[in-house]
């Protein structure tokens, strides 16, 4: 999970982590709160895994990057190194955590940047890379059409969209057919809220959202997308490629 985009806390719990595990071996965990399920918890050592570590669905969407690339939500920059270094790719990566972007710097990363993606203006891109459920920073259902059209004006001619998410379907009681049956008045069932913590430092609230793939695909399409499912993974969870109609 990379906190990018309205995840606008005055408490860079990502930023401070990722410095004291890159400067001091701190492996201290970042805690994940939520009011749906228990406390769960990130290792920061996750953030700064090499290409052999990865999960195949992220393994994957590297393999299928090119031409110049926005890594959005880039962490550590794990996935901006390995492209920049390993592809020879030219990777622009971003992230709303000032710590984060300081230790990218200093891992050899040539082009990151604080920022938030949807304030991202600068240049058209051939691969876009949303990674570790890429779909969290659109926070909610809603805010769907407003995402595809700034992505669609980051995008070269033959731009890429890799992104991945998980369907949360499985946490529901299905009925005696197999089926789910979803209250209407709760909203979607991926429409979750959450904080982080590190340390004893709390961050504030933030929405985060995990997309179903057929919701990802008719969304996609809705605004002038075409939708891919490329890889799934071994729990719930899949890659998707899109691209512009």
């Amino acid at each position: 999970m990379k906190m990018q985009d309205k995840n606008k806390q005055d408490i860079d719990v990502f930023g401070k982590a990722i410095f004291a595990y890159y400067h001091y071996q701190d492996e201290t965990d970042i805690i994940v709160h939520s009011p749906d399920f228990d406390d769960d918890i990130i290792p920061v050592s996750v953030l700064f895994r090499n290409y052999e570590e990865m999960p195949a669905l992220e393994k994957e969407a590297l393999n299928k990057s090119y031409g110049k690339v926005l890594d959005v939500g880039c962490g550590a920059g794990s996935h901006t190194l390995y492209l920049q270094q390993q592809k020879d790719l030219d990777v622009t990566g971003i992230d709303i955590s000032k710590g984060a972007i300081e230790i990218c710097k200093l891992r050899g990363c040539k082009n990151v940047k604080v920022q938030d993606y949807f304030d991202w203006k600068a240049e058209k891109y051939d691969t876009l890379l949303f990674m570790m459920n890429g779909t969290g920073i659109i926070e909610k259902l809603s805010n769907l059409d407003r995402f595809f059209e700034h992505t669609k004006s980051l995008m070269t001619t033959n731009g890429q969209l890799l992104i991945d998410s998980s369907d949360l379907s499985y946490l529901l009681d299905p009925d005696e057919d197999g089926g789910i049956w979803v209250d209407p008045d709760q909203g979607y069932y991926g429409e979750l809220e959450f904080s982080i913590s590190y340390k004893g430092e709390t961050s504030d609230k933030f929405n985060w959202l995990y997309l179903d793939f057929p919701s990802l695909e008719l969304a996609a399409n809705k605004n002038g997308f075409s939708c891919e499912l490329i890889k799934k993974g071994d729990h719930y969870d899949y890659l998707a490629k899109l691209k512009v109609l």
